[in-house]
């Protein structure tokens, strides 16, 4: 599609709305949500909030400043600062503002001389027991004790300062206290600590891990992680809550302590998980100083984790590769060239191979961490550059199946909720994720939720933190073997059917009449019933009865799932099941309930919505109808191929029967992140030309003919869209280190192959994407920056931010249809060979395949993928606490170090795949979806024994991986 190019101004004023966004206002304690209002009388003029609303944040909101440290408008009031004292008008003493809600006819006085001097007391001791080091501490600037210092006037303080004398009196103090600097990320700094509480009440309250108290009584009070450890040896997650918190430099990021005080700031979006939180990208020049989560961020509110808060240093690590690259051998050694002869000689490779061995030998593979618009120019480009539907993405091999199980369910291939719907859920069912660990911020929400009274049942087969969390359990633990959530999800809904619990008037408004009764005879039978099932999953049948009576009668019940439920043989039925139970308890359609895919990547969903299917164009449309084809015929001045191009299996298949020859992979590493390692290696060793287009010499890289440095999210204009359908910003806060961004490499390949593409700014592109995709049709960059962000279907029929809950008075098919959900065992079984069964996840700390993690001081918690089992089958295999283990499948051979532990259940093991050098992919299998070809990661028949060195595999990746980094250029290795 031609587009008229964007005039420099405008792109321009795009940009300049970035970077110059007002600072926050603190307005110190939480908005009231209650829509009766109150009008009082501050400081002589007339305000008027909400119900409940404090003093203090009616002052504020009316642009009347009140002194305050303890209190921040992230958490509840707690009243212990005294600096925010008020005169009300007949009543005796000085409230706390924070503390006192706002009257109806009250009249209130924020400043008079009683107050200036009770606010100047209370100032002295807090500065009687501080270093006066501002000119030299690390939060000049942006230290609130500081300010308010300021702001009440203390001049002096007449108890002396620390241990300076003043007029011959010195106090007690803690100056000597020594700095804890054990995490690699913030310091703490006792000395400066004023007791306000805040960093407390901020893991409690927004991370809800519960690491940190007030240990101590009186003047010796101290904050204290755990039971006085080290902040590393505490249960401190790292999530950066109590450092946000804290109004002096008692807990400071290093890189503050390093660089100084940021200068100006950038909102832009993470680039990990599929939360998709909303940060400021704090700058001096073009080096980040600090990411601080984003309090108007509509999917995190000002929260964040280790992962998005601190572990963004790869973006400019040691290992970036920042020169195009070419070889003609993957044994040969890698040669800089310009951009140009890169992409003149990928074109031309490509041609070459077309020409041979026709039009479909070739095929790429677009990333789910690029943008929407570096996304959308990869498919387009295979489709009409390439001539061909060879296209897939990584949601291949992790949420396919939630594509096809909720559109033929609901019609439309996404989740239903907002986030922040949770907080009117009242029944929460947690199916094969594990929040705490993938999706961290969601689960402090969720957490919070838990903590007010909502009810809990997690269905996994191992023991998740959020069983049994810091004041949070479950109420019922589905602890099934894994490969049997379909037997499951069967046996729940036959309860709601043969208990009559399900919801008669939803169904018969809502939903298909004849496949609901196909699905209640089905499910009606007795041998789907928790009894005859329980042999089957090992759940109790009590267990699954009260599970299903509390889902289907708690009051508004939302189901959160994640790769326990797609990654198996039957992951496509198992979210057709899902979505057949909430249909059958009326669940869908309004707040709190829902079916809820927790996407693994930023911009997995994204990557999906763009057209990354080899059936699916833009929009989920199919590739084969003619009036859909003939609009991007149109626009793209090309005749598309009717056929539905190869999955990624295929491709592989294909390479090693000879006839797919070359690849071009943007930001995603298949070596290492799909399952039977070998069998992928061998595929790419096959192809005469593969292409990778990456921030670093990833595992897929080292089978590379021609290597494209990418750039990070942190070089790039764009946007991605979250797990909510939630489309976010992403902004450029440093030039790309190779000079062009992803969409801009994309642009050159095309070009050089002959097809013409002129953007100029990732608006254009995202202004055709709307152009020529309905769910996307009110989609643009000018209303995301008025609005902060909007979600898909975003069009003309929608409200004007889109659509935050989905299917409200009608699913988008028009009427739900249920399909049966007949449990299949899995071609995975255990043997006397093969005896345990392998089921593989994530950590908090790490992410995804570990390229951007392992390369930031987040490997100091998890330095290696380890194997956890069960007491039971280690003291049979003589295997102690830290042994090394080797695990066998029929797939092939690794060796792991055991963790014994009860987490997982007897006959079970479990691992993580963030570490290539570990091998987890080198004994999952090519067993797959059914529907999808999606992986079944999650079940792997394996054997465990006690070894003394690594398996051949490890040695020979030692060998390759070492091979391969000495055939960098000398300056790269």
């Amino acid at each position: 599609m031609n587009h008229p190019v964007i005039p420099i101004q405008a792109i321009s004023t795009i940009r300049t709305l970035d970077a110059c966004r007002q600072p926050e206002i603190d307005r110190g304690t939480p908005a009231s949500l209650a829509t009766e209002t109150v009008t009082l009388t501050i400081d002589g003029f007339q305000v008027t909030v909400p119900q409940g609303t404090s003093l203090m944040r009616a002052a504020i909101d009316a642009g009347i400043q009140v002194p305050k440290l303890c209190a921040t408008d992230m958490l509840e009031p707690f009243g212990s600062c005294r600096l925010c004292l008020v005169e009300i008008e007949g009543r005796r003493g000085t409230p706390a503002s924070c503390t006192t809600p706002a009257e109806a006819g009250m009249t209130v006085r924020t400043q008079s001389p009683r107050l200036q001097k009770l606010r100047q007391g209370v100032m002295e001791l807090y500065l009687s027991d501080h270093p006066l080091d501002c000119l030299t501490c690390a939060a000049n600037g942006d230290c609130e004790l500081q300010t308010q210092a300021g702001v009440v006037g203390v001049r002096n303080v007449r108890y002396g300062v620390g241990d300076r004398a003043v007029a011959g009196i010195t106090g007690r103090h803690h100056l000597a206290h020594a700095k804890d600097e054990s995490n690699p990320y913030f310091t703490y700094d006792p000395s400066k600590c004023i007791v306000c509480n805040r960093c407390v009440r901020a893991c409690e309250e927004v991370q809800g891990t519960f690491a940190l108290t007030i240990s101590g009584r009186g003047f010796e009070s101290r904050v204290s992680p755990g039971m006085d450890e080290p902040f590393m040896q505490s249960e401190c997650v790292s999530c950066g809550a109590c450092v946000q918190a804290c109004p002096t430099a008692t807990l400071t990021e290093k890189t503050v302590i390093e660089l100084g005080q940021p200068e100006h700031s950038v909102i832009t979006t993470c680039a990990y998980c599929g939360v998709g939180c909303s940060f400021k990208a704090e700058m001096k020049g073009t080096q980040v100083v600090r990411m601080t989560p984003w309090k108007d961020g509509k999917a995190n509110e000002g929260h964040s984790c280790i992962k998005g808060r601190f572990a963004w240093g790869y973006a400019t690590h040691k290992d970036r590769l920042t020169r195009p690259m070419i070889r003609d051998r993957i044994t040969d050694p890698w040669r800089e060239v310009s951009w140009d002869e890169a992409l003149s000689h990928a074109a031309g490779e490509f041609r070459r191979i077309q020409s041979t061995y026709g039009r479909d030998s070739v095929g790429g593979i677009t990333s789910s961490r690029c943008t929407n618009e570096e996304t959308y120019l990869v498919q387009k480009l295979i489709r009409a550059a390439f001539g061909t539907n060879n296209v897939d993405t990584c949601a291949r091999v992790c949420h396919s199946p939630t594509g096809y199980g909720l559109g033929q369910t609901y019609g439309t291939s996404a989740g239903t909720q907002t986030f922040k719907s949770v907080e009117h859920t009242d029944v929460v069912m947690v199916i094969g994720a594990n929040p705490s660990e993938g999706h961290p911020v969601f689960a402090s929400r969720l957490k919070k939720r838990l903590r007010q009274g909502a009810r809990l049942i997690v269905v996994d087969p191992r023991r998740i933190d959020l069983v049994d969390a810091p004041h949070v359990k479950a109420d019922f633990h589905l602890q099934l073997k894994p490969g049997t959530n379909v037997a499951v999800i069967t046996a729940l809904a036959h309860v709601v059917v043969t208990e009559g619990l399900v919801n008669e008037a939803y169904v018969a408004e809502r939903c298909d009449p004849k496949s609901f009764q196909q699905w209640r005879d089905f499910v009606s039978k007795p041998e789907n019933s928790p009894e005859a099932m329980a042999e089957v999953s090992g759940v109790p049948a009590e267990v699954v009865r009260g599970a299903a009576r509390l889902y289907a009668q708690g009051g508004n019940s939302a189901i959160f799932y994640g790769l326990g439920v797609t990654e198996h043989a039957q992951g496509s039925t198992m979210v057709i099941g899902i979505a057949n139970l909430a249909m059958a308890c009326g669940m869908v359609g309004r707040e709190g309930v829902g079916v809820n895919p927790l996407r693994g990547q930023n911009n997995v969903q994204g990557s999906c919505d763009m057209g990354s299917f080899p059936h699916e164009l833009p929009g989920y449309r199919h590739i084969s109808d003619t009036t859909v084809r003939s609009q991007f015929d149109a626009a793209w001045g090309v005749t598309l191929n009717p056929e539905p191009g190869l999955r990624i299996p295929n491709m592989l298949d294909a390479a090693l029967e000879g006839s797919f020859k070359a690849l071009y992979v943007q930001g995603e590493d298949p070596a290492q992140s799909d399952p039977n390692t070998q069998h992928v290696a061998a595929a790419l060793s096959a192809m005469e030309c593969v292409v990778v287009q990456d921030i670093f010499l990833n595992e897929t890289a080292k089978y590379a003919h021609v290597f494209l440095p990418g750039a990070s999210f942190l070089e790039k204009d764009g946007t991605f869209t979250n797990a909510e359908r939630r489309i976010s910003r992403v902004r450029q806060v440093m030039p790309p280190l190779s000079g062009k961004a992803d969409w801009e490499v994309t642009q050159a390949f095309a070009n050089a192959l002959g097809y013409p593409m002129h953007y100029t700014h990732p608006s254009q592109i995202m202004d055709e994407i709307a152009a020529l995709t309905p769910s996307f049709a009110g989609v643009s960059f000018e209303k995301i920056e008025r609005l902060g962000s909007v979600q898909w279907p975003c069009n003309e029929t929608t409200d004007e931010a889109g659509t935050a809950i989905m299917h409200v008075g009608g699913f988008v098919r028009g009427k739900g249809r249920f399909l049966p959900t007949q449990y299949v065992a899995t071609d995975e079984k255990v043997t006397r060979r093969f005896p345990l069964i392998l089921t593989t996840g994530r950590v908090l700390s790490q992410y995804n395949v570990g390229a951007q993690t392992r390369r930031t001081e987040n490997s100091r918690w998890h330095e290696e993928d380890r194997l956890e089992i069960h007491p039971h089958d280690a003291e049979e295999r003589g295997v102690k606490d830290g042994d090394w283990v080797g695990i066998t499948s029929r797939a092939g051979e690794t060796v792991l170090r055991a963790t014994v532990t009860e987490r997982v259940q007897p006959g079970v093991v479990y691992t993580t795949f963030h570490f290539p050098e570990s091998g987890a992919n080198v004994i999952t299998t090519d067993s797959s979806d059914w529907a999808t070809n999606c992986p079944e990661y999650k079940v792997t028949a394996v054997q465990v024994a006690r070894v003394t060195q690594p398996a051949r595999w490890q040695r020979d990746f030692s060998d390759f991986d070492r091979l391969q980094h000495g055939l960098l250029p000398e300056h790269a290795r």
